[in-house]
């Protein structure tokens, strides 16, 4: 009886606390200290040190939301040269690959996960997980969220509150609730 009590205790401390990322949480607290646009190519340095991958050049303008289970730092891979603007929420859950000279914009969300569709008497069934990858010198516009699973092509662009449910082809622009494609850019 009492090994079960303490598997279950474990069980729910790794539930719990599976999320936990000191360095994370170091590196976060740092960024939090420093007003937004200011500071902004001290933050790429603050979260190389813990652990992410982000390439020369690009600039974070203010706080980042990352959010996942397990070892994060190594599921998300930032560019060079890229701009990235404040209250970004990143669900790490699963990759997020940024390529070189992306740009997003204030609020954007890249999620990874989402849930099956289950019984009438709960909804939101098992957990599913895909990767997002966004191509090099995309554009995406403030708040725009991208869902799970979804390219966006090289050169492209998200118009501003936008919700991506599919892939994007190269250099195409495309808007709205679900985003649709509205022209095509030029090369």
């Amino acid at each position: 009886m009492k090994e079960r009590i303490y598997q279950k205790v474990l069980r729910v401390l790794g539930e719990e606390l599976g999320a936990a990322q000191p360095r994370l949480w170091l590196a976060g607290w740092l960024i939090h200290l420093l007003p937004r646009y200011t500071a902004s190519r001290l933050r790429p340095v603050l979260l190389r040190l813990a652990g992410f991958r982000i390439g020369y050049g690009t600039v974070i303008v203010g706080p980042l939301r990352l959010h996942g289970f397990g070892g994060i730092h190594n599921r998300l891979q930032i560019g060079s040269h890229c701009f990235i603007n404040t209250d970004c929420f990143f669900d790490l859950n699963d990759h997020i690959t940024i390529a070189d000279y992306v740009s997003l914009g204030h609020e954007v969300m890249i999620l990874t996960t989402s849930h099956q569709i289950s019984s009438a008497a709960h909804r939101a069934g098992s957990l599913t997980k895909a990767p997002v990858v966004i191509e090099n010198g995309a554009w995406i516009g403030a708040r725009a969220l991208i869902l799970p699973g979804v390219r966006i092509g090289a050169g492209s662009i998200v118009a501003a509150g936008s919700v991506v449910n599919r892939s994007v082809p190269p250099n195409t622009l495309v808007g709205g609730v679900p985003a649709k494609p509205i022209r095509q850019l030029d090369e």
